[in-house]
């Protein structure tokens, strides 16, 4: 694509009205995340329908995904962030070559994780907090997911490239493509083939690879504003730094959720393979709950970063409010939905078992009184990494599932057991908003001094 259409671009991201640019930008990218979370929900449904262990085992696996999706979102939100504000600064030659380098550097971790994987897959999933009745649905559901590793990473850097371009529409098609086809594929061979819980995990990869296929599509037909080349990857150190520096708020949020994930695991282990399945299901269900939240907050990401890298520093301020208003609106109305329907929702995925129902039921319930103060965490960290502060955005997103959730599904199960497993979520969510507090104070502080400056 050429210069002048890279110029209109960077016009149109800093001259329209706010809210009609991040909402035109933040639907495609909740749509993209919504699908995400309904076929890694259709995977939880449908394998629901082989037993409890076999839930359990979508859960243990889901913290080998979320590593991969960390180290992709490293790579594609630290090469977005910079794309953004390079574009912004009409540097159009060094923007190419920052995806470049994230495209290919995904593409070699993936297949890294596959041989490292493939070799380890058994004390791995022990590792991830299988139980010996979990370990060999986990086996079989993993092995298929290593092998799609490449894939998976590689397509998380095209789809923020596309995203901080702002063409969410086109990383929109790639992402809703394979997500529809994994919740029809799910069915067909679990049930159809007979393959069990590995039909689950072959559904996800040929949806993946679609997925990738199309949206590489984009670049190979020049729809997008950048081209990727082998011969564009920067070996300069300085700038895969500079990626990774950027990306690693993304894989603290991410990385942290994994270990997350396998601690919660292993501490619901105690009580039985129905505690295990329990918080699974409810993982599932808040992410597709988030999704909302992530998907707005990504269609705000290349808005405020376009802006503060042209100086349009109302904007930006502009930009954050619109942001959070409209953000707790949406997590206020779907904690009260999910508070009031959370029963009816673990059912869809219990087989009759009662104590999943019961156990889950109540982690969701505790869960939704904190949901509705999530946004201030999420779009802080989204900021700060987006304008390319990376300590400020490194930080709050370790909070949630690090620096407060780690110590407390710790502690918390010493004193009042499995209910200390239900309420360390929650209680890190009050946590990472109340700290939010006095890096905001400081960033509009410093955010006011250059429009000030800008006027005199």
């Amino acid at each position: 694509m050429s210069g002048e259409a890279a110029l209109t671009q960077v016009e149109k991201m800093t001259t329209q009205p706010i809210p009609r640019l991040i909402i035109t930008l933040a639907v495609p990218t909740i749509i993209s995340m919504l699908i995400t979370s309904i076929y890694n929900m259709a995977d939880t449904f449908f394998v629901s329908q082989l037993g409890t262990s076999a839930t359990g085992a979508v859960g243990i696996v889901f913290s080998l995904m979320a590593l991969i999706q960390a180290v992709g979102f490293t790579l594609g939100i630290g090469s977005g962030s910079l794309i953004s504000r390079l574009l912004g600064a009409r540097k159009h030659d060094e923007a190419e070559k920052i995806a470049s380098t994230g495209f290919f550097a995904a593409i070699a971790f993936g297949l890294a994780l596959t041989v490292f994987g493939l070799l380890f897959i058994d004390p791995l999933m022990a590792l991830l907090g299988a139980t010996p009745t979990i370990l060999p649905y986990a086996r079989d559901y993993a092995q298929y997911i290593l092998l799609g590793a490449a894939v998976m990473s590689s397509s998380f850097v095209l789809n923020n490239v596309l995203r901080s371009e702002g063409k969410a529409t086109l990383a929109m098609i790639g992402i809703t493509t394979g997500g529809l086809l994994n919740i029809v594929l799910d069915p067909l061979f679990i049930f159809g083939f007979d393959l069990g819980i590995a039909g689950a995990a072959i559904a996800t990869i040929l949806s993946q690879i679609v997925s990738f296929l199309i949206l590489l599509s984009c670049f190979l037909m020049h729809k997008s504003l950048l081209h990727l080349s082998f011969r564009n990857i920067s070996w300069k150190l300085q700038d895969l730094t500079a990626i990774l520096k950027t990306g690693l708020p993304s894989f603290f949020r991410q990385g942290l959720a994994s270990i997350a994930t396998v601690m919660l695991n292993v501490n619901a282990a105690v009580y039985g393979d129905a505690a295990v399945a329990a918080m699974s299901v409810v993982g599932k269900v808040f992410m597709l709950i988030l999704s909302v939240l992530i998907g707005f907050g990504q269609g705000y990401q290349p808005v405020v970063g376009f802006n503060y890298g042209a100086g349009c520093y109302q904007r930006v301020k502009q930009s954050f409010t619109f942001t959070a208003v409209v953000s707790f609106v949406m997590m206020g109305l779907l904690a009260v939905a999910g508070f009031l329907f959370a029963p009816q929702v673990i059912q869809l995925f219990t087989k009759a078992d009662t104590q999943v129902l019961e156990i889950g039921t109540y982690a969701m319930q505790a869960q939704c009184l904190a949901l509705f103060i999530q946004p201030l965490g999420v779009i802080s960290n989204m900021t700060f990494q987006s304008i390319g502060k990376p300590a400020e955005a490194t930080f709050l997103s370790a909070c949630r599932q690090g620096v407060f959730f780690l110590p407390l599904i710790w502690i918390l199960p010493q004193f009042w057991q499995l209910r200390g497993v239900q309420l360390t979520q929650p209680l890190a969510d009050v946590l990472t908003f109340i700290v939010c507090f006095p890096f905001l104070i400081r960033f509009f502080k410093e955010l006011n001094q250059k429009i000030k400056a800008q006027k005199a």
